[in-house]
């Protein structure tokens, strides 16, 4: 029985070496599967936060793009009624610039009659005076009403936007850069001057 214990006892002896390495090898698999767990999971967080700040990235980058977006669209419908606003206001500027012409000879035919004829003696000059008369006024009514207003600035400040000096006159009384005399009344669409007044300016003494 002794020897029969030595002899195995070496076998005994190799196979319990191979069960401790073989366990510890089971050890050391297990703890570099637990490192490489450990390891795995921080790349792929990683990962996803890299993944995340390109979305967020691009996500900044669609909401500025739409705002911007936004914001044209919102110029173009501002530009587009301020056009549509002028349009309306001064659609009429050329038809009003043909009427101004009719308005002058009218002016013109009213201020050429003899003042003192008029009367019941010349019953068919008066009557045509007073029609002139009458169409002129009802024609400035409806420039009045269409934004279309006369400007005879006798007295007033001279304005370059809205008069033009054909001469500088000495005038007695009268302020300097005020308006002497108008030679031919000029007209204002709305806040445009359509037509500037042809004016003599009182020049320094």
């Amino acid at each position: 029985c002794p020897s029969f214990c030595l002899r195995t006892s070496p076998r005994l002896l190799c196979a319990a070496t191979q069960q401790k390495n073989t366990g510890q090898n089971l050890e050391e698999d297990q703890s570099q599967s637990q490192s490489e767990q450990k390891v795995e999971p921080s790349s792929v967080e990683k990962l996803l936060a890299e993944e995340k700040a390109k979305l967020e990235e691009q996500l900044r980058e669609v909401t500025e793009k739409y705002k911007r977006a936004l914001a044209d669209a919102e110029n173009v419908r501002q530009r587009s009624q301020k056009l549509v606003e002028e349009a309306k206001l001064y659609g009429i500027q050329s038809f009003c610039k043909d009427l101004l012409e009719v308005a002058d000879i009218l002016e013109k035919a009213t201020e050429s009659v003899p003042k003192e004829e008029i009367k019941d003696e010349n019953p068919h000059l008066k009557s045509l005076y007073e029609g002139l008369v009458m169409t002129e006024m009802q024609i400035q009514k409806v420039f009045k009403k269409h934004g279309l207003l006369r400007l005879n600035p006798v007295g007033a400040k001279f304005d370059p936007y809205e008069h033009e000096a054909l001469l500088h006159t000495a005038a007695e009384g009268r302020e300097p850069g005020t308006v002497a005399l108008v030679s031919k009344v000029g007209y204002k669409l709305h806040s445009r001057t359509l037509r500037p007044a042809l004016v003599a300016v009182v020049k320094d003494a």
